[in-house]
């Protein structure tokens, strides 16, 4: 009896654990997730007259459960609330248009970012006379208390010269602008673009500045499944376009809804566009280990090409050549991370802007005395010239009392930082977030300015239909969320290009195995350059050569002029006219190989002329006048008695001239042939390593120019 009551026990026992383990994994597919959410922040989420939440967080959550297959109860308790309740386990998530900092990823796990916001202006519509922060000298401006905008006003006081006045809630904002009691109001852009949308009778002035980027959260260590859930469902509203479409119904109904419809087929009028670009601007466009060129432009380009069907050529030769090049005809068009300016556009025509910049204030990893623009006072930062960064700190020096120094490249800035001649650098941010990536040990301690616009361009009153193209084409790419993949790939995932890399990159041996292939293929090219044009050379300098001491005066002044006109010109403006400025004239595209060739011919040939001419003076007059004594006439002369013995003199300035030619090589890589120097700067704007790249360069240039020079001598036995 006691053995059938402990089986029926067990029984009793198992089936317990059977139904509850069941019951366990049923509650747990069945789990609904509580999330919190503010309850007056429109247009992320407020309230419908008939009393129902709706607004971007909700439409967006709500697309995304439905996708990712999980079930949630919306609790809008307020912003502060559901911080507390996450905080307490009441809550299992929240969306608030949450801004993602440091000090909240201390508590909150966040997911991929779900909307960039930034401050904006605002004016009245019947206000004319407030275009620019400049016009704000003298006027009242407002914002609400403790946000961003309030922080961006302070900051900027001093600098535009208005009062600021302080408001608790949107609504008082408008009515102090509808008043006339401040001049301008700031706050989020999406937040004005609604006010307007619903009948405020607002203006937004300029861009938006820069604002920090809203995340879904979660309790640190906690719900880990529910944020995978939320950024893969993310990832599939951006891709089909949906996530574009819920944007556009709070923010805007102009613009964005022209975006969501179809793409216009515009017909190309050439068969093949030639679009000019940087070569060395990660992570827009620069080249990977392989020799491919590729990033942000690189890819815009491509892919909106197939959408509008029409072919490109691409010609990767260095910002500054690119410009010149779509003046001068050579190019249809040029993307190069070009920053739309007013100066600019009086010689070209833009596109809509596709990429939003910002510049950033970077400083050696573990650089703790750095956190605002303050702590700068004494301190020199340095910038690249022409740029916006450079502009910004040249504003801004007598403010925060820092001095500036200058450079050509972003990896002479890095240099500068790892070698103490700077305290912090600025550039664009997703320039420095690129170097980042590839291992340079820089932090951004203070946050970015907001930036210019980048343009895709064509000479004014040229190529207008290729300006339709890429515009019809951004929108599709932007409709389709296509446009943030691209972006993403290179700027929010830095290491992405890394990842592909066969070795790393971060020391000599790695950089010499992955980029041996290129670095030999601009040797050749300089090798190339200088045999070719060195040949040519010797044959144009030692007919002006001879010429110098022919009997004729016409022939001496023709050899004269030539000589003193070469030499006089800086190799690099000659390199520029033949490039740029001769096509001009003579109708047609000079290849930029043949450009480089020229150039160092006619430059070599006028020092090699000079040559010829020392060698034959060299020569003993009196064998001359020996020689024509006895009969011979003036070209046996030369012939058979001078130009034997001048000869043995030359070769050894022949050989230092060609060593010459080959380091005037590095000059040309100004009009984009891709020589040994041109090569490293390319690997240098990948890597950033620009100490190793630079050093094997050197050593490379050193074996080849020491060869030549042991080679002259063992010449110079022989003939001796």
């Amino acid at each position: 009896m006691k053995r059938k009551n402990i089986f029926f026990s067990l029984v009793l026992t198992m089936a317990s654990v059977l139904t509850f383990a069941f019951s366990q994994t049923t509650h747990a597919a069945e789990k609904k997730y509580t999330i919190g959410t503010d309850s007056t922040f429109a247009p992320f989420e407020f309230k419908t007259p008939e009393g129902e939440y709706t607004g971007i967080d909700i439409d967006l959550l709500t697309e995304i459960a439905k996708d990712q297959n999980f079930a949630f109860i919306l609790k809008p308790v307020g912003f502060d609330t559901s911080v507390q309740g996450v905080q307490s386990n009441q809550l299992d998530a929240m969306i608030a248009g949450m801004s993602i900092t440091d000090e909240r990823k201390e508590t909150f796990d966040f997911s991929e970012p779900y909307f960039d916001s930034g401050i904006q202006m605002a004016v009245s519509s019947s206000n004319d006379k407030i275009k620019s922060f400049d016009d704000l000298k003298g006027q009242t401006v407002a914002a609400k208390v403790g946000t961003q905008s309030a922080n961006f006003l302070e900051e900027n006081k001093e600098k535009y010269g208005y009062t600021i006045k302080s408001f608790d809630a949107a609504d008082a904002l408008y009515s102090a602008i509808n008043s006339n009691t401040v001049q301008a109001i700031f706050d989020d852009y999406p937040v004005l673009g609604y006010a307007i949308n619903q009948g405020q009778k607002l203006t937004l002035v300029d861009e938006p500045q820069f604002g920090s980027a809203y995340g879904f959260a979660v309790k640190k260590g906690q719900n880990k499944e529910l944020l995978e859930k939320f950024n893969a469902g993310l990832k599939k509203l951006k891709a089909s376009g949906r996530y574009d479409e819920i944007i556009s119904a709070y923010i805007s109904s102009g613009a964005s809804e022209e975006a969501s419809g179809e793409m216009k087929k515009i017909e190309p009028k050439k068969e093949q566009y030639v679009i000019a670009s940087d070569s060395a601007f990660a992570p827009f466009e620069f080249e990977d280990s392989d020799g491919e060129y590729k990033g942000i432009d690189v890819d815009l380009i491509k892919r909106i090409a197939e959408l509008q069907g029409f072919n490109v050529k691409f010609n990767f030769i260095g910002f500054s050549s690119a410009v010149q090049s779509v003046d001068a005809g050579q190019a249809d068009a040029m993307i190069a991370g070009m920053t739309i300016t007013e100066e600019r556009q009086e010689n070209f025509d833009f596109s809509e802007p596709y990429f939003q910049s910002g510049i950033q204030i970077a400083v050696k990893e573990g650089a703790d005395s750095i956190k605002s623009y303050d702590d700068l006072k004494g301190k020199t930062v340095g910038a690249k010239v022409g740029t916006e960064s450079a502009d910004f700190l040249t504003d801004n020096e007598e403010k925060y009392g820092y001095t500036i120094k200058f450079f050509d490249a972003a990896d002479q800035l890095y240099e500068g930082l790892n070698t103490g001649s700077l305290d912090a650098m600025m550039d664009d941010y997703p320039v420095i977030g690129y170097a980042i990536s590839q291992k340079q040990k820089l932090e951004t301690p203070i946050e970015r300015e907001a930036g210019g616009s980048y343009g895709f361009a064509v000479k004014k009153g040229q190529n207008s239909e290729l300006i339709d193209m890429f515009n019809e084409g951004l929108k599709e790419l932007k409709r389709t969320g296509e446009y943030d993949k691209i972006v993403n790939k290179y700027i929010e995932d830095g290491s992405s290009t890394k990842k592909k890399e066969k070795v790393d990159e971060s020391n000599i041996v790695g950089i010499l195995k992955n980029n041996y292939k290129g670095l030999l293929s601009g040797l050749w090219k300089t090798i190339a350059l200088a045999l070719v044009s060195f040949v040519l050379a010797l044959l144009v300098g030692v007919i002006f050569g001879l010429f110098s001491v022919a009997p004729s005066k016409v022939l001496r002044g023709i050899s004269m002029i030539y000589v003193d006109l070469i030499r006089g010109i800086p190799m690099m403006v000659l390199a520029f006219f033949i490039f740029f400025g001769l096509p001009n004239v003579l109708g047609f595209t000079i290849p930029d190989f043949i450009a480089g060739v020229i150039t160092l011919t006619l430059n070599a040939s006028a020092y090699i002329a000079e040559i010829v001419r020392g060698g034959i003076n060299a020569v003993p007059i009196g064998q001359t006048e020996a020689s024509r004594s006895l009969g011979l006439s003036y070209n046996k002369t030369m012939s058979k008695i001078v130009l034997p013995q001048a000869i043995k003199i030359m070769i050894p300035s022949f050989v230092n001239q060609f060593v010459i030619s080959l380091k005037d090589t590095t000059i040309i890589s100004a009009i984009g042939v891709v020589e040994l120097l041109q090569t490293g700067k390319i690997i240098v704007a990948r890597t950033t390593q620009s100490t190793y790249v630079y050093l094997i360069i050197a050593v490379m240039y050193l074996i080849l120019i020491t060869a030549l020079t042991k080679l002259a001598k063992v010449l110079e036995k022989r003939v001796k």
